[in-house]
């Protein structure tokens, strides 16, 4: 399932209201200017200066309106083209911050379990602790070394005595070191399969069914 039209409808509607208000504003000034001069002191008439100043006025709130009127309708159109562009995302695996994955069975045995990682520099050790509900790492893996960037990793759904692991979430923890030992920093990502996409005050945002919902702008790896 896929919302963008309210997107488009969104930004019709900002134009509509700052078209609105700029009319309203110009229509004020006229009036007011209209006025002052139907009623202005004939032994003291406004100059042109006077005048002059409150028409430049005029135009200077002219052209910010206008400014924000340009602003709103790229704004709208940058929504709407963000809207068409998840739309691709549809059905495919992708990688976004998080910590739980999980493990399911079918029938040609364990599934393997995509998840990820994000390193700020290069690294030369990665630990990935894997630990099921109750806390208890199950899984340890010392991977080799790695570039700065974002990394997908496979688990076979194995523990350290290579069991298969019961069906279920758990939780990774990733931890990297440099060649000094000194640590680097690294962020856990978690897969999900998009499953729609919607329009909100927030921007674009997935629906990764059980993995919860995330922003466009979330997306690290699409797999």
């Amino acid at each position: 399932m896929t919302t963008v039209n309210s997107a488009t409808a969104s930004a019709a509607s900002n134009l509509a209201t700052t078209e609105s208000m700029l009319a309203d504003t110009h229509d004020r000034f006229l009036t007011l200017l209209i006025t002052q001069l139907q009623n202005q002191d004939p032994l003291n008439p406004m100059d042109n200066e006077q005048i002059t100043s409150q028409v430049a006025q005029l135009s200077t709130v002219t052209g910010i309106n206008q400014l924000n009127q340009t602003l709103l309708a790229l704004s709208g159109q940058l929504d709407v083209s963000q809207s068409m562009q998840a739309v691709g995302l549809i059905g495919k695996e992708i990688l976004v911050p998080g910590t739980k994955i999980s493990v399911g069975t079918g029938e040609q045995g364990t599934q393997v379990t995509h998840f990820g990682m994000e390193l700020l520099s290069g690294a030369s050790k990665v630990t990935v602790n894997i630990a099921d509900n109750s806390g208890k790492v199950v899984r340890t893996m010392e991977l080799d070394q790695h570039a700065a960037g974002v990394h997908s990793i496979k688990w076979d759904g194995l523990d350290n005595t290579g069991v298969t692991v019961p069906d279920g979430a758990y939780t990774v923890q990733v931890t990297a070191s440099d060649a000094t030992g000194a640590p680097v920093s690294v962020g856990s990502l978690t897969s999900g399969r998009v499953s729609s996409v919607a329009s909100s005050g927030n921007g674009v945002q997935l629906d990764l069914g059980l993995a919860g919902t995330f922003l466009l702008s979330d997306v690290r790896k699409i797999m």
